[in-house]
């Protein structure tokens, strides 16, 4: 028959490790969304390997300590979209966007524009911010110089 400490002991050892696996759930979750882009000649490239499957990546980029996060994504009619993880109305959230089907959302305002129209010419209010890119066979190339140019959102 177990006595009270052995019982406080095996509670006590439950809830240190129901606690421990929580914690190391949101740390995890929290760092997901965002993967670290490196340059290269001053390009960021990525596979678009990656994107086949339609589902947005997200990627950061840090630009002597400031964090410039931005997404790609294949779109419905099968072209590839660049933009900021942020717009010119709700950037002072810092809560970006999130894909729900073929749309992404703003998760401050929710809003939601198609990811076939992102693009030069969805540019301003809650669009997420353009960022241009070039398509080079099986690579995205995002020069350095236009991630740069998204500073002001974070």
């Amino acid at each position: 028959m177990a006595t009270n400490r052995t019982k406080q002991v095996v509670w006590g050892g439950i809830v240190t490790v129901a606690l421990l696996v929580g914690a190391v759930s949101v740390f995890a979750f929290s760092l997901g969304k965002y993967e670290k882009v490196r340059t290269n000649g001053g390009v960021v490239s990525i596979p678009v390997a990656k994107l086949s499957d339609g589902k947005v990546r997200f990627y950061k980029f840090e630009d002597g300590g400031k964090e410039i996060d931005f997404f790609a994504v294949k779109a419905p009619d099968g072209s590839y979209k660049t933009a900021f993880d942020a717009c010119d109305a709700c950037y002072r959230a810092k809560k970006g966007y999130e894909q729900q089907g073929d749309k992404m959302n703003c998760k401050n305002c929710n809003q939601k524009f198609a990811i076939n129209r992102l693009g030069p010419n969805a540019t301003g209010g809650c669009n997420p911010g353009y960022l241009p890119h070039q398509l080079n066979g099986n690579t995205i190339s995002i020069k350095v110089n236009d991630l740069k140019g998204g500073a002001r959102y974070f």
